[in-house]
């Protein structure tokens, strides 16, 4: 049987789904996916002539402005670099003027300079156009910092917000098994809540390379909690953009606070709460994350009843070999996923799998295929 990974959107998805389905107007239901009405007909005729292969996904630089500044008011700044070695021009500007001296991020970064502490901007040959999330808790981005910088085999596991850029979790676990990774999971859910979907790359333990869908005890554990999964594309760090670069903030820290020898629990649990509370991110217009977060409102459950599919909603089981029967032939899905209940949704000759919220798979009957959605691009649809 053949099969192949797809890089497709959910909005999308769900847009030809309902075209397909005539449910409402044309018109209205571009409206209410706020697209043009030639680019809703577009995406219906490519998912109507090629299924989730149709629909699927085919920097600036500051500016200097020198000029010569106070003694005190350069030793002042001077002290706060010192103090914040990590930290830009931009955010020892906001600390600055929380002291009642304000001085344009410019100016600060040609004192810096000046005083050899800070070199040259690196030089890019590409500008990353970058997206978020509308609101906190819409998306959490989950990742293993690499052991580079970290006194263990691996570095901590990081959970970050997408829109808030609140560090929710940083955790120094010192392997990627399974079972610590859960119970740190739900004593973040605990306190923070649910999210709405979760962003992961393609490693252990949220992805399986031996299964065909990829899915593991954990990534299904989390999907029975309502939480819909994403996987980044593969040797594609930019889908992960603000965990990733967040851990290049954390090593950037370490290196230049030499904290080579006191890289423990403790200091990331300090250093959580000053980026979260202390450091203004420049994305967020100088704020700090948690002006900008707050707690989920969805509630964790420790024993998860079986998921409610709509009404009406057509199912199979997968049966205990991970295998369900669709369209008279036996389907090989995942033994992760075995006596589960999954939604199927036909739309013509092609049979959209769902488990929980998360659309899993898309099976192609006319050309006995199958296209494991396992990629996600998060940015807009």
């Amino acid at each position: 049987m053949g099969w192949k990974t797809m890089d497709v959107r959910q909005k999308r998805v769900e847009f030809v789904v309902a075209a397909t389905r005539g449910e409402k107007p044309f018109t209205q239901l571009c409206e209410e996916f706020g697209v043009s009405r030639p680019t809703g007909y577009l995406w219906w005729k490519r998912y109507r002539a090629r299924g989730l292969e149709g629909i699927a996904e085919q920097t600036r630089r500051p500016h200097g402005s020198p000029t010569k500044t106070l003694e005190p008011v350069e030793q002042q700044v001077i002290a706060l670099r010192r103090r914040y070695p990590d930290w830009g021009a931009r955010k020892l500007a906001v600390l600055l003027q929380q002291s009642g001296q304000a001085l344009p991020p410019s100016t600060i970064h040609r004192v810096l300079r000046r005083n050899g502490l800070v070199g040259d901007p690196p030089q890019s040959s590409r500008a990353w156009k970058r997206f978020e999330r509308s609101r906190p808790n819409e998306l959490w981005q989950m990742d293993f910092k690499g052991p580079r910088g970290w006194n263990q085999e691996v570095g901590p596991l990081s959970i970050l917000d997408d829109h808030s850029r609140y560090l929710i979790g940083l955790q120094a676990l010192g392997s990627t098994q399974a079972e610590p990774v859960r119970e740190q999971l739900e004593e973040t859910f605990l306190h923070s809540g649910l999210p709405e979907a979760m962003l992961m790359d393609h490693g252990i333990p949220w992805w399986g390379p031996r299964s065909p869908l990829g899915l593991t005890k954990l990534s299904v554990w989390l999907m029975q909690q309502g939480i819909r999964l994403y996987w980044s594309g593969v040797r594609h760090p930019q889908t992960q953009g603000k965990v990733e670069r967040f851990h290049g903030t954390l090593l950037r820290s370490i290196r230049k606070r030499r904290m080579w020898e006191q890289r423990t629990q403790q200091w990331l649990d300090d250093y959580r709460w000053e980026y979260n509370h202390l450091r203004p991110h420049e994305a967020l217009g100088m704020q700090t994350p948690a002006k900008v977060w707050k707690p989920s409102q969805r509630n964790y459950q420790p024993n998860p009843a079986s998921w409610e599919y709509p009404k009406g909603a057509v199912l199979r089981k997968v049966d205990a070999d991970g295998k369900i029967q669709v369209g008279g032939k036996q389907w090989h899905f995942s033994r992760a996923l075995s006596r589960q209940w999954v939604q199927i949704v036909a739309i013509e000759q092609r049979v959209l799998v769902y488990y929980c919220t998360t659309l899993i798979r898309e099976l192609d009957l006319s050309l006995q295929r199958s296209t494991i959605v396992d990629r996600w691009r998060e940015d807009s649809f």
